[in-house]
C-alpha cells in the first residue's frame, strides 16, 4: 500500500545505522544527507551516539514519532522492531533492506509474512525486505550508488531485483536516461509491482506524472492487477517496457530461489504484455534503450531516413529496421533533393540512407534534418554523428539538440564516439537528451516499440456464443481426454468449423459412414492418444472396399475403442492450442503447423478471452505470416476465418476453465476456407465437481 510517508516523508529512522559507509546502515545515511533530504533523519545504533553527524538512539523506542523506516538489521530483529514502531511511533512506511526471509527458508517466508501483517494491521506500506530501498524526487533511501537525478519528466522504474535495478540506473545514466522514481520491492511481502503500477495508474496527473514505466520482474503474483493498471496507463499516453525474467527452466529455479516465489510460464507472459501494450525486454541494455525510445517524440508511422556521415554504421542500422518490419525508403528525384544535394560537398548521397560524409559539417546536417522534416516522405530520422578527434564537433551536437526540440518528426541521435568527444556528448546530454551509442540496439529496440500492439480493447463476446450451453457439455463430459463426439459439440457450439466426422464401431457402420462423408476420405482410430505411433492414421481411403480393409487393421489396434471416418481436407496447415495457465486462465498459442510448430516453435501467445484486434495481431506476429498470406504465387490461407476461430475459441475457453490443455492440429486452410481435422481436449474438474459414471 503506497502511502505518503514512503514517498514524501517529513522524518525517516535509519534503524542499524553506522558511520561506516561499506555498510547498508551507513551507506543509506550517506545517501539521504549527499541528495538534500530536507525532513528529519534519526539514526539507531546502541554502540554510538553519533552517527554521521546526526544524534543516535540506542534504541527504537527512543524515538519519537517517524514517517518512514528504513530497517538495516538482521532479519530476526525486525519484527520485533516494526510492532515496535507501528504501536508506540505510529510509523506508516517501512523499508526493509534486511536479507534472510522469504527467499531462504520455509521459516524465513512466515517471518516476513508476519511482519506484513503487523504493518497490513496498522495501514502502514512495507518496501522488501530483501531490497536496496526506494528513491523519489524527496528522498534516496537507498544503500546503493549511483543515485540518479530525479525528475517528473524521467521514468519510473519498479524492480524486483535490487542488484538489478543498480545495473539498469548503470545501464540508462549514460545515456541519458532520467529517473523520477526508482522501487526496489524485493521480495514483496506487501508490496510487488503490481501494487506500485496501481499506484502510479490511480495517482497518475496528466503533464506532473511520469509517462515511462520500467519494470523488472522475476515473478508475477497478480496478473489481472498488472493487466488492469498497465493498459489504463498506456491508454493514459504513458509507455511500458518490462523484463520478465525466468522464462526457461533454469531460469525459473533461479528465479525461484531469488525471491522464494513460483514463477510463470513464458507463453503466459508473453500473452499478458500483448494484451497489456508492454513492450517485453530481455536485457538491461534493451530496456534502456526502449526506454530511451519512448523519451523521443513517437514515430507515428514505419517510414525512416538515416543520416549519416559513417558508412558502415548507416546499412548495419538498415539492416536492423528493415529486420523489424521498418522502411527505409528510396528517396526519389524531386526538387528537394536537387537543392540538397547541391549543398552537399560532392560524392555525398541522397538516397538514404543520406551519407554526407566524415567532412560533413554542422550546416549541411541541418539541411538535411530540414528536408526531412517538410519535404522527404518519411516518418523520423536518425542521425549517426561520431569523430575520428580531428576537428570539435560540439556545433554538430549542438544543431542536433535543438533540432531534436523543434521539429515535428522524431531524431534519434546515434553519437557513438564515447572517448573521443567524451565531453560534447555529456554536454549534448545535458540538455536533457538522450543517446543510443549503438546503432544495432536503436533498430531492434525502435522495431519492438512500434511492434507492440496497442492494449487490448474491452472483448465482445460473439452473440451465437451461449454459456449455458458450453456449461452443459462440460458439466456432462468426464475428466481427461475427450472423446471425438464431445470435441464436435464443443466446437460446433462456438462455431469452429471442422471436417465432417462420423464414429464407426462396426464395419457396416464404417461403411454408411464413408458413403455419408463421401471420397476419399480418412479413418483414423478412436483412443490412443497419439495416433501417427501406432499406424492409426490412414489416409486417402478411396472405396468402400479399402474401408472394410482398414477399419479391420485400426479395430485391432491396442486401446481401439472404434475408428473415426473423416471428410479428407487439404491446404495448409495450421496450429492452435490451449493450457490453462494458474492465475492467468487459459493461454492460446497460434502458428503454422508441421515444422513450423514442432522445430521452428513460430508461434505467438494471446490471453482469453481476445478481440479481433488481438487475433490478428497474433497471427501478423508470426514469422511465418507471409506464408498464411500467400507467398511466391503460393496461395494463401483466409487470414480472417483463421482470427475468427482463434476468437470463438478464446470465448469457449472462456466459459471453460476445466479445459486444461487443448489443441487442434491440424487445422487445413485455403484463401476459401479452414477446417479442423483433429483436435486433442483435456478436462480435468476439481474434486468437488465428480465426474458422472456410466
Amino acid at each position: 500500500m503506497i502511502n505518503r510517508q514512503l514517498l514524501q516523508p517529513k522524518s525517516i529512522a535509519i534503524v542499524g545505522a553506522s558511520n561506516t559507509i561499506s555498510k547498508p546502515g551507513g551507506k543509506i545515511i550517506k545517501n539521504l544527507i549527499d541528495f538534500g533530504f530536507d525532513g528529519e533523519i534519526y539514526a539507531v545504533n546502541p554502540k554510538e551516539t553519533q552517527v554521521q553527524g546526526i544524534p543516535s538512539f540506542s534504541s527504537v523506542e527512543e524515538l519519537p514519532s517517524v514517517d518512514l523506516a528504513v530497517l538495516a538489521i538482521p532479519a530476526k530483529f525486525c519484527l520485533e522492531t516494526v510492532k515496535i514502531l507501528t504501536e508506540q511511533n505510529d510509523t506508516k512506511a517501512f523499508i526493509i533492506i534486511s536479507a534472510g526471509f522469504g527467499e531462504t527458508d520455509d521459516e524465513g517466508k512466515k517471518l516476513e509474512q508476519e511482519i506484513a501483517d503487523i504493518v497490513n494491521q496498522n495501514n502502514a506500506c512495507l518496501i522488501g525486505p530483501n531490497c536496496i530501498g526506494v528513491m523519489t524526487p524527496q528522498h534516496a533511501s537507498v544503500f546503493t550508488t549511483p543515485v540518479p537525478k530525479l525528475t517528473p519528466d524521467g521514468c519510473d522504474f519498479i524492480s524486483g531485483s535490487g542488484a538489478t535495478a543498480v545495473f539498469i540506473i548503470e545501464s540508462g545514466i549514460p545515456k541519458g536516461l532520467r529517473f523520477a522514481h526508482v522501487f526496489s520491492v524485493g521480495n514483496s511481502a506487501q508490496t510487488g509491482v503490481e501494487d506500485v503500477l496501481q499506484y502510479l495508474d490511480e495517482n497518475y496527473v496528466e503533464g506532473q506524472s511520469s509517462k515511462v514505466k520500467l519494470l523488472y520482474i522475476e515473478n508475477i503474483d497478480n496478473p489481472d492487477k498488472l493487466l488492469i493498471h498497465a493498459s489504463s496507463l498506456v491508454n493514459k499516453g504513458c509507455k511500458i517496457a518490462a523484463i520478465k525474467a525466468g522464462s526457461s527452466s533454469a531460469g525459473s529455479r533461479a528465479a525461484s530461489s531469488h525471491t522464494g516465489a513460483l514463477t510463470s510460464s513464458d507463453a503466459a507472459v508473453e500473452a499478458l504484455f500483448r494484451k497489456a501494450g508492454i513492450v517485453r525486454c530481455y536485457g538491461r541494455e534493451e530496456l534502456t534503450t526502449v526506454a530511451s525510445v519512448f523519451m523521443c517524440k513517437e514515430l507515428k508511422g514505419r517510414k525512416l531516413a538515416i543520416v549519416t556521415h559513417a558508412g558502415g554504421p548507416g546499412v548495419m542500422l538498415t539492416d536492423a529496421l528493415e529486420d523489424g518490419g521498418l522502411k527505409i525508403p528510396h528517396i526519389g528525384e524531386s526538387s528537394a533533393k536537387t537543392i540538397l544535394k547541391e549543398k552537399l560537398f560532392p560524392s555525398s548521397s541522397v538516397e538514404n540512407p543520406i551519407d554526407f560524409l566524415a567532412t560533413g559539417t554542422a550546416a549541411q546536417l541541418g539541411e538535411i534534418i530540414d528536408t526531412c522534416e517538410n519535404d522527404f516522405d518519411v516518418d523520423g530520422m536518425a542521425v549517426i554523428f561520431g569523430s575520428p578527434g580531428l576537428f570539435p564537433i560540439r556545433d554538430v551536437y549542438n544543431l542536433l539538440s535543438e533540432k531534436m526540440k523543434t521539429c515535428r518528426k522524431p531524431i534519434y541521435p546515434i553519437l557513438p564516439s564515447l572517448i573521443n568527444v567524451k565531453e560534447d556528448v555529456a554536454h549534448f546530454l545535458s540538455h536533457g537528451n538522450v543517446n543510443f551509442p549503438d546503432e544495432v540496439l536503436l533498430g531492434r529496440a525502435l522495431t519492438k516499440v512500434i511492434n507492440t500492439p496497442r492494449p487490448a480493447p474491452k472483448e465482445d463476446m460473439p452473440e451465437f456464443v451461449s454459456r449455458v450451453k458450453i456449461r452443459e457439455i462440460i458439466e456432462k463430459a468426464e475428466n481427461g481426454y475427450q472423446p471425438p463426439e464431445v470435441i464436435h459439440r464443443l466446437f460446433d457450439e462456438v462455431g469452429i468449423p471442422r471436417v465432417k466426422e462420423i464414429i464407426a464401431k462396426t464395419e457396416p457402420e464404417a461403411v454408411l459412414a464413408a458413403l455419408e462423408v463421401g471420397f476419399p476420405l480418412v479413418m483414423k482410430v478412436v483412443g490412443p492418444i497419439h495416433k501417427t505411433d501406432v499406424g492409426g492414421v490412414i489416409l486417402n481411403v478411396r472405396n468402400t472396399s479399402e474401408v472394410r480393409k482398414e477399419f479391420y487393421h485400426l479395430n485391432e489396434i491396442e486401446g481401439s475403442e472404434g475408428v473415426l471416418i473423416a471428410q479428407m481436407a487439404s491446404g495448409t496447415e495450421l496450429f492452435l492450442g490451449a493450457k490453462y495457465e494458474q492465475y492467468f486462465g487459459h493461454i492460446i498459442l497460434c502458428g503454422m503447423g508441421g515444422i513450423f510448430v514442432e522445430v521452428l516453435k513460430d508461434v505467438s501467445s494471446g490471453l482469453a478471452p481476445l478481440s479481433k484486434e488481438e487475433a490478428l495481431s497474433m497471427i501478423k506476429s508470426l514469422k511465418s505470416y507471409k506464408i498464411l498470406k500467400g507467398y511466391r504465387k503460393q496461395p494463401g490461407v483466409n487470414i480472417s476465418q483463421f482470427a475468427e476461430i482463434i476468437i470463438s475459441l478464446s470465448w469457449l475457453l472462456r466459459f471453460a476453465t476445466e479445459i486444461k490443455e487443448l489443441d487442434i492440429n491440424p487445422l487445413l486452410g485455403n484463401e476459401n476456407e479452414i477446417l479442423a481435422v483433429d483436435a486433442r481436449v483435456r478436462i480435468e474438474k476439481p474434486p468437488s465437481q465428480p465426474s458422472p459414471k456410466g
